[in-house]
Order: C-alpha cells, then sequence, then structure tokens
C-alpha cells in the first residue's frame, strides 16, 4: 500500500518507520532539516531502534515537505502531528490535526484518515461532522521516548476506533501487526471515542503511579523513614507490582502533563475527586522537592550570591533527548523565583549558551566543583565522584 504519515516526531517516525518494511510510506514534515535526515537514514530524533533500521533494513521511506505529492493516491493518511495543552482554552491545540484532515480531504477526499496524535476525548466524532466525512480513525499510540520504535515492534495492544467503516480500521490495525515482530497481539476494535478515552485514561493512571509513590517518598521524607524499604515491601505485592515505582521530581514529558490536564477538562461536566488530585499532586511534589534542596543548603538572603545551584541534566529519563515538560524545570524555575542562580550541565546544548536566561556549562569537571549542590532527576555514574553534594530522588537508579 502507498501510506503517507503526517509529522515526524516519536510517533509518526516510529509509524512510518515500521510500516515502511512492506509498504511504499511518504513521511510528511514541516521542517526541511528533519526531510534531509530521514531521507539521508538519519534519525531526527535519539530512537536506538529507528537509528538501527536505518542503517539495517531497506525501507521505502520518503521523506518529503510536498503533502500534495504524499496524500495523492494514498490508501491511508496517518496523522501524528503535535496537540498540547492550551491552559488558556483549558483544552489541546488540535489545530495541527484539523490542518491535515482538511489538506487530504482536498486532496484524497476518500482516503481513510487515522489520526495518531492524543486529542481530546469525541474530537473525531465532532471532526466528522464538522468536515462532513465519515473516513476519520483514530488508533491511540503506547509509545515510550526513545523506545517509540521497540513499542511498534512488541505493542502490548493494537486499538482503532471507527463508526461505520469496520473494514478501514482492521485493514488498518493488520498493517501495523504485520509490521510487528511480537507474535501475539490484542486487537481491539471499538468506537473512536472509546478508543480516545483508552488513550486518556492510560496515561493518567500511569501519572497517577507516578504520583502515590511520590508521595510515598515525600511522607517518608518528612518523617525521617526509608522510602526504599517501604516500596520495597509494597510492590513485592503481585497485584501492585514494581514498575512506576522509583521516585522523581514529578511525572513529566510530552504525554502524562497533558493528558492528566486534557481528562480533567474532559470531566468538566462529570463528578470527579482523583484526576484533579493527580494534576494538583504533581505540583505539590515539585514544591516539596524545591523545599527540600533550598533547606539543604540553608538557602538565605546572607549566602544567596555563594550558592550555585547545579542541574544535570534537563532530559526526561536516559537516552532520551526530550526536555519539553521536564519535572526538572519545574524544579529550576521555583529555585529562581526565590532568588537562586542556576546552572545547568546538558551536553545537548551548547556550552557557554543559555536555556531561557539558566547558564549552560558543559565542562562535567567545573560543572561538579563550582556547584554548591547538584539536583539530578535521575542518578548518572558520573556523579558517583561527587554523590555527597547531589540531590536526587532516584531510588533504584532506573527511569
Amino acid at each position: 500500500m502507498k501510506i503517507a504519515v503526517a509529522g515526524a516526531g516519536y510517533v509518526g517516525l516510529s509509524i512510518a518507520t515500521l510500516l515502511a518494511q512492506s509498504n511504499e510510506v511518504y513521511l510528511v514534515d514541516v521542517v526541511p532539516s528533519k526531510v534531509d535526515m530521514v531521507n539521508n537514514r538519519k534519525s531526527p530524533i535519539q530512537d536506538e531502534y529507528i537509528e538501527k533500521f536505518f542503517k539495517e533494513k531497506k525501507l521505502n521511506l520518503t521523506a518529503t515537505t510536498d503533502h500534495v505529492l504524499a496524500y495523492s493516491g494514498a490508501d491511508f493518511v496517518v496523522i501524528a502531528t503535535p496537540t498540547n495543552y492550551d491552559p488558556k482554552k483549558n483544552f489541546f491545540d488540535t489545530s495541527s490535526v484539523e490542518d491535515v484532515i482538511k489538506e487530504v480531504i482536498s486532496i484524497n477526499p476518500n482516503t481513510p484518515i487515522v489520526i495518531k496524535s492524543t486529542i481530546p476525548v469525541g474530537f473525531t466524532r465532532n471532526a466528522k461532522e464538522k468536515y462532513n466525512v465519515e473516513n476519520i480513525l483514530f488508533s491511540p499510540e503506547f509509545l515510550r521516548e526513545s523506545k517509540a520504535l521497540y513499542d511498534n515492534l512488541y505493542p502490548s495492544r493494537i486499538i482503532v476506533g471507527y463508526s461505520n467503516n469496520y473494514d478501514s480500521a482492521s485493514s488498518f490495525a493488520n498493517l501495523l501487526k504485520d509490521g510487528a515482530l511480537k507474535e501475539e497481539v490484542p486487537i481491539l476494535l471499538m468506537g473512536t471515542t472509546e478508543a480516545e478515552a483508552v488513550k486518556l485514561f492510560a496515561n493518567t493512571y500511569l501519572a497517577l503511579r507516578v504520583s502515590f509513590f511520590n508521595e510515598l517518598d515525600t511522607y517518608a521524607e518528612t518523617k525521617g523513614l526509608n522510602t526504599k524499604d517501604i516500596i520495597d515491601g509494597v510492590c513485592l505485592d503481585p497485584r501492585i507490582g514494581t514498575h512506576y515505582n522509583n521516585p522523581s521530581f514529578g511525572y513529566g514529558g510530552y504525554c502524562l502533563p497533558k493528558d492528566t490536564k486534557q481528562l480533567r477538562a474532559n470531566f468538566s461536566d462529570v463528578p470527579e475527586n482523583l484526576i484533579s488530585a493527580i494534576v494538583e499532586s504533581n505540583r505539590t511534589r515539585k514544591e516539596f522537592v524545591a523545599n527540600e534542596i533550598m533547606r539543604r543548603v540553608d538557602f538565605n538572603e546572607n549566602n544567596k550570591e555563594q550558592i550555585v545551584f547545579g542541574v544535570y541534566r534537563l532530559t526526561m529519563k536516559s537516552n532520551s533527548d526530550n526536555f519539553r515538560q521536564s519535572s526538572i524545570q519545574g524544579i529550576m524555575k521555583r529555585i529562581q523565583n526565590r532568588g537562586g542562580r542556576v546552572v545547568i550541565y546538558e551536553p545537548t546544548l551548547e556550552d557557554g549558551s543559555t536555556f531561557f536566561d539558566y547558564e549552560v556549562n558543559n565542562d562535567l569537571e567545573s560543572f561538579k566543583k563550582n556547584s554548591t549542590i547538584i539536583i539530578a532527576n535521575r542518578f548518572d555514574n558520573n556523579l558517583t565522584d561527587c554523590a555527597d553534594k547531589v540531590f536526587t530522588r532516584d531510588l533504584f537508579n532506573r527511569d
């Protein structure tokens, strides 16, 4: 088949790579440098499996900025453009998704459109009514940063939402399954609105897990208890398990912050307590962590000029190049707002530059020497020789 994918981020690039094993795939992006990198088989994002496939696999994959070329004659168009949460509207900004829908309708009106972007519950149904089309499907993605292609190759499940176009939904689900390496993959076909709800509720549950163990850690730290012992004892219960239990500065990244807020917005006319609490818990955790850091160095008006708060890495997790909504940025803002000087070690940024208005020092030895305290969401072996300076809540040395 000819398949067009709009958006060369984590979702779009991994889907395009998966499907290009056996199909003719056109990947559309508005950034020419990304297009050039993909066509030269260099991944514009950090993902081990995409990089491996680009080197080792013969992929029928063409990146382009020409959406007419891509959408014309396509058997499916997959939308994987970003949808950021807009705090003013209290809703996702879905304009990029709608732009692609309008382009596809004008170029290839009968082709099935599969939305992979995360959207509000009810968006697909409303879009079909707004644009007077029936051929829009929704298929939630369940991908981890830096492991996006791996999670497409070994999916936990494949879900496609449809209304009256079962054949298109089934065909697309089987395209994803055929590209996977995992032999047994559950396929669920359901209504588009139910599929949208699956995505938001799944990510909000993961945010709940993060928040729960962060609040456990806050309690233990406040009461002088051993957090790790408590977590080990709690998580040996097989009903609870040992996943998503490592304390951190809060949940962050591409999905969890925006998806929890969007789900809360979808509850506007429905009674709830828990969803709002998950969102608020993340804010409370950052306040607690910032207070603890400043307490450790006894920060006050008399010593504020001498204290340097060193931030080790802005990324959310290991093997990632994503800063977006990283929890450590919330800590940095709180420290700076109280008059603290923040210096960042982040090798993906240029040494001597600034990130917003924070200094960047990528001379690791100088950074470690000059930092009064080093703040690390996740511990790294580079910090072993100055561990006594490091503030982290990473108890298990993993994401």
